[in-house]
Order: structure tokens, then C-alpha cells, then sequence
């Protein structure tokens, strides 16, 4: 496929548009491959086309990947959400729905691949009441996550994408789109910070991890403060593991609970060391790489919704959070940070 030179930094997979089929096609396939039928109402994607199917047999997830995907990264997904119902039946992931063949998805006529998961209940974080107990449920839900992952590997494990934190230096490239002087400064010395900590990634744990722990991507139960579900997984990758809770963390910050961001940002970060206990690397490199993840989130929404503009409210629903993060984070003093993370995230005797 040929591209853009000013689209290089992100990649073929964040400059294509996202797959266009009907939904009698969706439906004809659904019903030859999964012998499945019922309403099909389309979901919201950045880059896929995923419908929520209404059947007989139950409520799934109909996905159908971007054709700039390639077919064994969108099998990566099905084979870690197999590994972690294994490891982890309890987590509440979703399940991947064999066709009658037996398979795990079909490749389609049109080159896409289509699939099918179990459809969670539950309400989205973004539209529930937030709390204190709610961050930390989903800390701790994470940090199950990602032990859940650990010892899973793919050859479609190491694929570049931009989403990723340790893409982070690519991002400069996309300053321009940012059109605020005051925010495009501000993440002008964030990636700063991201490059003097750059050389430290080798040394540190990495596995497969979710990568994209936004409210979007959770869901809670009837009760707000439990975790009913976590979504989403096609921004799955191997990378550093610190980087799956900066992703998190990231989205806390700015959060509707109620006090300082420092207080929201430690607590979180100390719910998941409960579980998965951080190393004094990682810790300290924590709150620089949570604010790498909100630079990640203005420029690629900056520049996305420039240029898909039928689909920029998408595209733009995560932009509001990170820019109050990067602001709340420019205001707090780095050694209080790191003092406040020492104390509330104690580390393991050796």
C-alpha cells in the first residue's frame, strides 16, 4: 500500500480508514460461518467495523479487522483472550466464539477477517458515577490481567504501534497538529523526559499486556464500584510491563473523583503494586511515562481527527482527558511525586 511520507510515524493500521461492508454482508456471513442471526447494531471503532449481535443464542461482539491488520496480529487477540481464560477464569474478559468449523475467525472474500466474542454486560466507566473504591477495583483488576499474560507469547507479540509508550519518540513528528502553543510545549518536554528515560527499557520486565485501559475499554457492574468487564484488546502488544498501568494511570489523573491529582495518580498506582508488585525501576519511571501515554493520546487524536473528520468525535473522546492530565501533571513537583510514590508503593524484601 503506498503512503503518505507524512504518515510514517503511525503506520499503515492509523491511516486507513476502517473496513465498509453492509450489514445484510455482516449478517450472510454470521449465519454460514457461526450459524448465527439476529439485529445487528453497529459499535463505534477507531479502525474496525464491530456490530453488537442480538441472537437467539446469546449477545457477541461482531468484529471485522482493517485490512491493514495483519491476519495473525488479529489472531494474537484470539489466542491471548483463550490464554487468559485459562489462566484466569474469572477475569472478565471477553470469550472467542468458534465458528462451526471450528475455527477462531474467517477470512473474508474482501481480505478482512471477520471473528466473534461474547458480548459483556455491564455499563461503560465513561458514562458511570466514579469513585475512589471504582480506581481501584479496576487497579487491581489490571494488575490480575496482566499476571494472567505472564508467560504468554506470540509471534505477533512484537508489532510496532504507536499506541504503545515506547513509540513515544515518534510522536515529535505529529507536534504541529497540536495546535495549542501552551499544550504543544507542554508535550515538547514531556517527550523530552521520555528520551532520557528511553535507554533504561531493556532492563526492565516486559511481557504481552492490554495496553488501553481507558473508560471506554472497562466496564463496571449494577454496583459502580465493581469491575463487570474489560474490552477491547487491539492495542495488545509486548512492551515494557510498567507501560500497561501508565496507561492506566494516565486516564485517572483527570479523573470525576473528587481530590488532588497526585492522590488520584499514587492511590491507583498502589492498588495495582498490591497485586503485581513494581520494581524501584519502574516506580520511579511511572509518573514520566504515564505522561509519555497522555502525550501519545493529543497528538495521535490531534492528527486523526484532522484527518477522518467524519469520525473525530471518536477519534477525540479520550483528547479532554489527557490534556487535563498534562496540565494537572505540569503543576506537580517531581520529588513530591516520587516521594509520595515511595511511601504508598512499598517494594519487596530482595
Amino acid at each position: 500500500m503506498t503512503q503518505n511520507p507524512a504518515d510514517a510515524p503511525l503506520g499503515a493500521l492509523l491511516t486507513v480508514a476502517p473496513p465498509v461492508l453492509s450489514v445484510d454482508t455482516v449478517a450472510g456471513h454470521l449465519s454460514h460461518h457461526w450459524g448465527l442471526s439476529g439485529a445487528l447494531d453497529p459499535l463505534t471503532s477507531e479502525r474496525d467495523l464491530n456490530f453488537r449481535l442480538t441472537s437467539a443464542q446469546g449477545r457477541f461482539v461482531v468484529k471485522i479487522a482493517n485490512s491493514a491488520e495483519p491476519v495473525e496480529q488479529t489472531r494474537f487477540q484470539n489466542r491471548a483472550l483463550r490464554h487468559v481464560a485459562q489462566a484466569d477464569p474469572a477475569l472478565p474478559v471477553p470469550r472467542v466464539r468458534a465458528t462451526r468449523a471450528g475455527a477462531d475467525d474467517v477470512l473474508l472474500p474482501s481480505g478482512h477477517l471477520m471473528r466473534v466474542i461474547s458480548w459483556l454486560e455491564g455499563t461503560p466507566l465513561h458514562m458511570a458515577p466514579r469513585s475512589a473504591a471504582q480506581a481501584q477495583a479496576l487497579a487491581k483488576g489490571l494488575a490480575k490481567l496482566g499476571l494472567a499474560l505472564q508467560g504468554f507469547d506470540d509471534p505477533a507479540a512484537d508489532h510496532v504501534l504507536q499506541w504503545d509508550i515506547r513509540q513515544a519518540a515518534h510522536l515529535r513528528g505529529l507536534m504541529p497538529h497540536v495546535t495549542d502553543d501552551g499544550l504543544r510545549a507542554l508535550c515538547k518536554h514531556v517527550l523530552d523526559r521520555f528520551d532520557a528515560l528511553a535507554p533504561q527499557f531493556p532492563a526492565w520486565r516486559w511481557q504481552v499486556v492490554h495496553n488501553d485501559l481507558n473508560p471506554h475499554n472497562v466496564l463496571v457492574g449494577d454496583d459502580p464500584d465493581t469491575l463487570a468487564g474489560i474490552i477491547d484488546f487491539g492495542d495488545m502488544v509486548r512492551t515494557p510491563l510498567i507501560c500497561d498501568l501508565a496507561v492506566a494511570c494516565s486516564y485517572q489523573v483527570a479523573s470525576q473523583v473528587g481530590g488532588d491529582p497526585l492522590q488520584r495518580f499514587v492511590t491507583f498506582a498502589a492498588a495495582y503494586h498490591a497485586v503485581l508488585p513494581l520494581t524501584e525501576a519502574e516506580r520511579t519511571a511511572l509518573f514520566d511515562l504515564t505522561a509519555a501515554r497522555m502525550v501519545t493520546t493529543v497528538a495521535i487524536a490531534s492528527w486523526r481527527a484532522a484527518r477522518h473528520p467524519e469520525n473525530a468525535p471518536y477519534i477525540l473522546r479520550n483528547f479532554p482527558s489527557a490534556q487535563a492530565g498534562l496540565t494537572a501533571f505540569a503543576t506537580l513537583d517531581r520529588d513530591q511525586v516520587q516521594a509520595a510514590l515511595k511511601d504508598a508503593l512499598p517494594l519487596e524484601a530482595p
